[in-house]
């Protein structure tokens, strides 16, 4: 199956003239992204009567816009008849609780069994979709919501919202050490010096901002609230760890704690963890085709809700 194609056509409104060819590009065509219409001008498949033009070229009334528009098909991923846990749908968007344990895109070593592969088979049209609609993401083993677009405005729309910030992601997260207080963490983040696979905070990484609060201590462990402000690879399990309260069942970022005087009950169950407890429980977002507001929960998934039931029944025990 080929890559879909298009030629899009308009001509530059009176109102439009003497203003920079990108700025009036991005108002005609409102479908694509800034980033990608600004590939397009620089690569000629954006002309301004038939002739390729700077981005800063100040346009006239009446001039011809004509853009080719070449969109890859998503062909590194099969659809596949996985279940989905779906907490909204409409025309422009879906919202999946996505389960721990199921990786969000194909990679190296997992081409198949992903949420990828899933929605790919729940809608066929989003193989025409840039990573079949997914505009964030959430680590394998971290449970909760994650937006979908399902037309190409959604995403130029949703994306928008996650650079700009006003796209809002709270989890909820069981962490090591009794915590007196929330805060926030204000620590850039990048890729781990000797090891790839993990991040770490660095002097020379990409802003980062994480903030959380206290929601129910119990013995030597504390159940959180967090809210993103950016959205790192693997952001609250690197700050978290950072200011030494790492997430519970998080290998890559912490170790086992068992805490003293606790119960066999509550031993076994934190060695039984084998997954960070990090859930996305809310999402809220500005619906993108009418901007009314859209607010998503998920339960706490069963496992968590488990575990502090057992960190309940332990701190009456201390």
């Amino acid at each position: 199956m080929t890559d879909p194609t298009t030629t899009l056509r308009a001509t530059i409104p009176d109102e439009a003239a003497g203003r920079r060819f990108d700025q009036v590009l991005a108002e005609l065509f409102p479908d694509y992204s800034r980033s990608r219409l600004s590939v397009w001008i620089k690569s000629g498949a954006a002309r301004l009567d038939g002739a390729t033009v700077a981005p800063r070229q100040l346009v006239d009334a009446g001039q011809a816009v004509e853009v080719e528009v070449h969109l890859k098909r998503e062909v590194g991923a099969e659809a596949e008849a996985i279940a989905l846990d779906i907490v909204h749908q409409d025309d422009d968007v879906i919202v999946v609780n996505k389960p721990a344990g199921l990786i969000v895109h194909p990679g190296a070593g997992n081409p198949a069994g992903t949420l990828q592969n899933a929605l790919l088979h729940h809608d066929p049209g989003l193989a025409s979709i840039p990573r079949a609609g997914l505009v964030h993401r959430l680590d394998k083993d971290t449970s909760g919501l994650l937006v979908v677009a399902r037309t190409l405005r959604a995403h130029t729309a949703l994306v928008e919202q996650l650079s700009e910030r006003t796209m809002h992601r709270q989890y909820e997260a069981i962490v090591y050490g009794a915590m007196v207080a929330g805060g926030k963490v204000d620590q850039p983040i990048g890729r781990h010096a000797g090891d790839r696979l993990r991040q770490a905070v660095r002097e020379d990484g990409r802003e980062a901002v994480t903030h959380y609060r206290v929601r129910e201590r119990f013995r030597a462990l504390t159940l959180i609230e967090c809210r993103l402000e950016t959205g790192r690879t693997h952001q609250i399990r690197v700050h978290m760890a950072h200011v030494r309260h790492p997430i519970v069942g998080d290998a890559t970022y912490g170790n086992l704690r068992l805490p003293k005087g606790a119960t066999p009950e509550l031993i076994e169950a934190l060695r039984g963890f084998r997954r960070q407890a990090l859930h996305a429980e809310r999402l809220s977002f500005a619906h993108p085709a009418d901007g009314r507001e859209i607010v998503v929960e998920a339960p706490r998934p069963a496992d968590m809700e488990r575990l502090v039931a057992v960190l309940r029944d332990d701190a009456k025990t201390g």
